[in-house]
């Protein structure tokens, strides 16, 4: 649909949207990809820090998605990246349509501190934000299900923490269907 730079170039919020955030490199585009069936819908990359823009995807007018640039490492000049991440925080802060965030953690390495801050920001904003676990497929079962656990004993007395963790892998299409059934109950 459209990449926004700026606040004052959001589209109108007219329609409910849902945010997809998370590290750099944590698989929002991938993810954004496989939920929607398209494979170049968002542009996936191995390179940190490639989105750099609230990115937004109509879906057939009930529902917006949006791709934000993730937080942590990226190859980026220290002002560009301070300028997203701005952008970023004030979108999350101020969007009155946005029903929730999807906070995706590489189940590899759990939540990190910076994965923490954003929920700071969440939690402070009363945004509601839903924990989803990428690239479960590089796990054995075993540890999956302790990284489930995990993860949800370091959300239990978040404020605005969603209590439902997804678990996904965009390669092996796992926990699509299910997170595709959370985000239909937000659509209009």
């Amino acid at each position: 649909m459209l990449g926004v730079v700026s606040m004052d170039t959001l589209p109108d919020s007219d329609v409910p949207e849902i945010a997809f955030a998370g590290r750099s490199n944590v698989g929002k585009s991938s993810l954004i990809n496989a939920l929607t069936g398209r494979k170049q819908l968002a542009r996936a990359s191995t390179e940190p820090g490639r989105t750099r823009e609230l990115n937004f995807f109509d879906m057939q007018g009930r529902l917006r998605i949006v791709d934000l640039p993730g937080y942590g490492f990226a190859k980026a000049p220290k002002e560009v990246a301070a300028r997203w991440t701005r952008l970023t925080q004030n979108y999350l802060r101020g969007r009155v349509n946005l029903k929730r965030v999807f906070l995706l953690i590489d189940s590899r390495h759990g939540i990190k501190p910076s994965d923490e801050e954003i929920m700071k920001v969440l939690d402070s904003a009363a945004v509601v934000y839903q924990i989803v676990l990428t690239k479960t497929d590089k796990l054995k079962p075993n540890e999956a299900q302790k990284r489930l656990e995990e993860t949800s004993q370091k959300i239990a007395r978040r404020p605005a923490a969603f209590p439902v963790i997804s678990a996904t892998s965009s390669a092996k299409r796992d926990g699509l269907d299910e997170l595709r059934g959370e985000i239909s109950t937000l659509a209009l």
